[in-house]
């Protein structure tokens, strides 16, 4: 197939993109290459791509209307992942404008796009951050995610809100993806593992928020890819069981469907960082923190739905995660 992968420079994004080339498919690569991180880490990330056969780039950004109807017209992709978005938590505190015009504009001229050039699939990412507020665990795609506590969480949900106006418009088959946590080699700068990783290294403290008592449903970059590939095989349709008298967030009655997409392993943070430090071997000094505004105590995927419709079943433990990331950072950073 022809598949139009935005954000395909970024952590996601690239690792997708080498496993749809590896199958055979042909990738249009879009990325903007912001600098919300080191614009060097995506360039290194596109340069393992560019060489493969059957992959094409376009560098612009999702709110450049122009460059996106350009590229789709050239292109003609049969299916779309979105993962390009002003990703970050606790960066919308500070700018939360940046959200808007990448998650929303942009994500509306995705929608346009799709529309006019009768894609077959748009797969795109929602998050976690939707559930806000929530805390009955594990978080299910049949709860109610009306009580986010950050601007990048409404910007997602808003997304979810936008994908089954078109479903339901215009017959545009849309799946939302909720990430949670997803780490490992060529991760991003700004997450967690990679700031506790640099920051050991060069034997300065790490700042644990929460005092490290929150918990994390932490997941592998392989199985999250794994779990992107077989939703973006599975066309949606309309849900047979779906009823308007008791409604569910999770499908409708237009081609639309949204999915938790996690480890289903939640793990105590201080954990994390035991594991961490065995792989590096060394202690870290930990500046224990109060939470952060917008953050939420625990993340916990429920992923039934995913596996009972495409068959996903994640499998990598934390153990073994880790000890690849510190090996991909040891190697990409001469430490």
């Amino acid at each position: 197939m022809r598949i139009l992968v935005t954000g395909a420079a970024g952590f996601i994004g690239s690792k997708l993109s080498e496993c749809l080339l590896a199958r055979g498919d042909e990738v249009l690569g879009y990325d903007n290459l912001n600098d919300y991180y080191d614009p060097r880490l995506k360039q290194a990330r596109l340069a393992r791509l560019q060489p493969l056969a059957g992959f094409r780039f376009a560098h612009a950004s999702l709110e450049d209307r122009a460059a996106l109807e350009r590229a789709f017209a050239d292109f003609a992709p049969q299916r779309v992942v979105n993962l390009a978005a002003q990703a970050g938590v606790r960066y919308s505190l500070e700018n939360p404008r940046a959200y808007v015009d990448s998650n929303v504009v942009g994500f509306l001229n995705v929608l346009e796009a799709c529309r006019h050039g009768g894609i077959e699939h748009l797969v795109y990412a929602s998050s976690s951050s939707v559930y806000g507020a929530n805390r009955k665990l594990p978080f299910s795609v049949e709860d109610s995610v009306d009580h986010p506590v950050s601007m990048y969480a409404a910007t997602k949900k808003a997304n979810e809100l936008m994908a089954h106006t078109y479903s339901h418009l215009f017959g545009l088959p849309t799946t939302g993806l909720r990430f949670f946590t997803v780490y490992g080699p060529w991760g991003r700068p700004d997450m967690a593992l990679f700031l506790f990783t640099r920051n050991i290294l060069a034997g300065r403290p790490i700042d644990v928020f929460n005092q490290g008592r929150h918990s994390r449903d932490f997941t592998y970059i392989d199985d999250i890819v794994e779990g992107v590939v077989r939703t973006l095989d599975r066309v949606p349709g309309p849900d047979p069981q779906y009823d308007p008298m008791a409604p569910t967030p999770a499908s409708s009655d237009a081609p639309y469907r949204v999915y938790n997409i996690g480890n289903h392993r939640p793990v105590e943070l201080l954990r994390y960082i035991e594991v961490l430090e065995d792989c590096l071997g060394r202690k870290a000094t930990m500046r224990l923190l109060p939470m952060q505004p917008g953050d939420v105590p625990d993340t916990y995927a429920d992923v039934e739905a995913l596996r009972r419709d495409t068959g996903y079943s994640p499998s990598t433990p934390i153990e073994v995660g880790i000890e690849r990331f510190v090996a991909w950072y040891r190697e990409f950073y001469g430490e």
